[in-house]
């Protein structure tokens, strides 16, 4: 076989890592605004107080590389000898198939540092790399006094195999698509279109002009979950060609078919798109099969695959008393981004069909980073002939009870008209009287509370409840 020249590897390498001849960070580095995120990851990544190795998973367009260079930027920032700082894409052709040891042999060849030095290794895109995951547990073990840091965006594979493989040596650390918190950081309108008051020991949240944070809340829905389609607004007038064909050519008919080896591509393709279509719509695994033509637990591999690759979410069914069912029958599926519907069909405008479903998946993907996703579900259960249902249950998993409860709308009428319509959510309520269960449902402009039946409903807008969750979850408060 034919070999590529040490000399052509070293010559990419130099030109990946310009520090090493450098007092300072080059001028490309750190000039993206950082995602919320960038404090706790940096702050993980670079602990030394403990020897474990970084694996930042996600799913692609998300910023994953720029925060990597974020990351060699503040290094060098605070200080860090650029000389043990390496960066490395595992996808680029030079290195394809080389182990990761004699990129750091080269790398110790290039700068003439110790391998006991303190340092800083990164490994970008290391799914390409067969057997990564005992490639690097080795190098952990081996190198004490260096931060290994891996990304990459075929997450299901590096899940699994971080978990399988790092048990005790990696820790991963999930980056979401963007929050719409960020998104208005992102813009610049966050102090221009959000008052936040501290209220205690909490935060509490009010907008300037609820109609302006209604119509970024529109955009964030369109294109918001892409840090790069927030910025350029090329991109944003054609989100289907730069974003949409990603989505389709290289996580569905390139990354989960090499992952797992399906063999029929479209099958896989027509089950994500039909569920990007109806995203928060109620799916049992018989109707699917009914449907599709597909068998039972193909379905399930595939809804498996989706989920290990950051696409989609399942939220399980619990009955009025909070208890979920022993087999998952009925499930919700919602999209982990709500722009990933416009990138793949069209955009939607106020006043469209699809808006409060939208909604509904633009709450949820907030929720997606938090631990306490495990928690929420949402609630359907029969009385009498009615099917009642309420969009969003937390549980204590202790006492398997509803904590809280409340129904995701983009309409004023259930607070100004027609709080009786909100039929799920006060009959949940009665059912929990004993310990007075919180209950709200949003609403597009007002904030006020309405009392039907003896219970108590709060209404506040779902653009700023949105916001309020993801700027409470990135920053690690209770939402």
């Amino acid at each position: 076989m034919l070999e590529i020249s040490k000399s052509d590897v070293l010559k990419s390498l130099k030109r990946d890592n310009p520090w090493w001849g450098a007092d300072h960070a080059p001028p490309h580095l750190g000039k993206e605004r950082r995602r919320a995120y960038f404090g706790p990851f940096s702050g993980l990544a670079l602990d030394w107080s403990v020897r474990r190795t970084t694996i930042l998973m996600g799913p692609r367009r998300v910023g994953k590389t720029v925060m990597l260079k974020q990351l060699i930027d503040q290094a060098l920032r605070d200080g860090f000898e650029g000389s043990h700082i390496l960066f490395v894409s595992i996808d680029t052709p030079l290195y394809s198939g080389m182990p990761l040891e004699r990129l750091i042999d080269l790398f110790e060849e290039e700068t003439g540092h110790a391998p006991d030095d303190k340092r800083i290794v990164i490994f970008d895109e290391i799914q390409y790399l067969k057997d990564w995951e005992i490639h690097l547990k080795v190098l952990t073990d081996r190198h004490p006094n260096t931060r290994f840091i891996a990304s990459g965006s075929a997450a299901a594979a590096l899940r699994l195999k971080s978990q399988e493989s790092g048990a005790g040596r990696f820790t991963d650390f999930f980056l979401p698509p963007l929050t719409f918190a960020e998104f208005l950081m992102f813009r610049g309108l966050e102090d221009k279109l959000i008052i936040s008051r501290n209220r205690g020991a909490t935060l509490r949240y009010s907008a300037r002009d609820i109609e302006k944070l209604n119509g970024e809340f529109i955009h964030y829905l369109n294109f918001g979950g892409y840090p790069e389609a927030v910025l350029n607004e090329r991109i944003q007038a054609d989100v289907q060609r730069f974003l949409g064909r990603d989505i389709i050519d290289k996580v569905l008919l390139r990354d989960l078919p090499s992952l797992y080896g399906i063999q029929d591509i479209q099958e896989l393709n027509r089950l994500f798109t039909t569920i990007a279509y109806h995203t928060g719509q109620e799916i049992s695994l018989d109707g699917l099969a009914q449907s599709s033509g597909v068998a039972k637990n193909t379905i399930t591999k595939y809804l498996d695959y989706l989920e290990a690759a950051f696409l989609i979410v399942r939220v399980r069914r619990v009955d009025d008393t909070g208890k979920t069912f022993q087999r998952m029958r009925h499930f919700k599926v919602y999209l982990t981004n709500p722009s990933m519907r416009s990138a793949l069909f069209a955009q939607i405008e106020d006043g469209d069909e699809p808006m409060g479903a939208m909604a509904e998946t633009a709450i949820f993907s907030q929720w997606f980073h938090s631990e306490e996703m495990h928690n929420i579900h949402y609630a359907r259960w029969k009385k009498g002939r009615q099917e009642l249902e309420v969009d969003l249950v937390r549980v204590d998993p202790a006492r398997l009870k509803p904590t809280w409860a409340y129904e995701i709308k983009w309409s004023d009428r259930y607070a100004s008209d027609q709080p009786g319509e909100l039929k799920g959510l006060i009959e949940l309520a009665k059912r929990h009287q004993d310990t007075n269960l919180p209950v709200g449902a949003t609403t597009k402009t007002m904030t006020c509370e309405t009392t039907i039946d003896q219970t108590t409903i709060r209404h506040f807008p779902c653009a700023l409840h949105c916001y309020q969750v993801g700027k409470n979850v990135a920053e690690g408060r209770a939402p």
